[in-house]
């Protein structure tokens, strides 16, 4: 048994060492459910915190890189439906085309197939002009590429092509000024046409292509980053369901404490009894 002094507590000073080892405890505790972090900086855990703040350094970059692929994309996408719609068009003029070289039909019946012709044909025009995303046309040459980032840190793209499907081009070969004036010309447009709708028909799949593995690089990135966000919430994440049992531990404990410590400061009374 400890003597007893009127300078020295020991007993007080006990109490109130693990009084206050509660206090930070239950501080730190408290911390942890506000935040719902068990690591919410350096000084809880240097190396995990360093760990953490480079995988979140990762997600930043990946965020960059889905926005990047999505723009990509939409652009490649918007160039392949105007493909498409150009490609529904060449067959049309083909018919007319087909229609407009017999040799039976008036003047006034050619002249008719020939103004659905160069209908048609400036519709062509008009979706190439109109094909753009974001201020970029992949389908009027005004474009030689696009590219989208791969990976967090810009070292690798993925790029995509243009497909100049302009009039007079060297997919659509069907020249700005063309018409069905004669069945000769009439003619030789079906033979052309075929021919640019074989180039359409390339150009569509190296498209394809591109707007697919667009598609496919994008679900890896999206789950990646799924997977590196799961894993900063394994290193860095508090147990709510545990910190809340620690808390009520705390609490009680804190309040046994101070309890204790009022017990250690009514010792020295003792010693004014001996003297009574």
């Amino acid at each position: 048994m400890a003597a007893l002094s009127v300078n020295t507590n020991y007993g007080a000073m006990v109490a109130l060492q693990q009084l206050n080892s509660t206090n930070m405890a239950l501080s730190s505790t408290q911390e942890r459910i506000n935040t719902g972090l068990k690591v919410a900086s350096a000084k809880d855990n240097g190396a995990v915190y360093a760990i953490a703040q480079g995988m979140r350094a990762d997600l930043k970059g990946f965020g960059v890189v889905l926005d990047s692929l999505d723009r990509v994309s939409s652009t490649t996408d918007v160039a392949l439906a105007a493909g498409a719609a150009i490609s529904d068009l060449l067959i049309d003029m083909k018919e007319k085309a087909l229609a407009a070289s017999d040799e039976t039909l008036t003047a006034s019946q050619r002249a008719a197939f020939s103004e659905d012709f160069k209908a048609l044909r400036d519709q062509i025009s008009t979706i190439v002009g109109n094909a753009e995303f974001n201020g970029v046309n992949l389908i009027n040459g005004s474009t030689n590429e696009i590219s989208a980032f791969a990976d967090a840190n810009g070292s690798n793209s993925i790029t995509v092509l243009d497909e100049n499907l302009s009039l007079g081009g060297g997919i659509v070969t069907i020249g700005a000024t063309a018409s069905l004036d004669t069945a000769t010309n009439a003619s030789g447009m079906v033979s052309t046409i075929e021919t640019s709708i074989n180039n359409l028909n390339q150009a569509l799949a190296r498209l394809g292509t591109a707007s697919k593995s667009l598609e496919v690089h994008t679900t890896f990135v999206t789950s990646l980053r799924d997977t590196l966000e799961a894993g900063v919430g394994n290193l860095v994440d508090a147990d709510m369901a545990r910190e809340s049992a620690k808390l009520q531990a705390l609490q009680t404990k804190q309040q046994l404490g101070v309890q204790a410590l009022s017990i250690a400061n009514q010792a020295p009374q003792i010693i004014t009894q001996l003297f009574q």
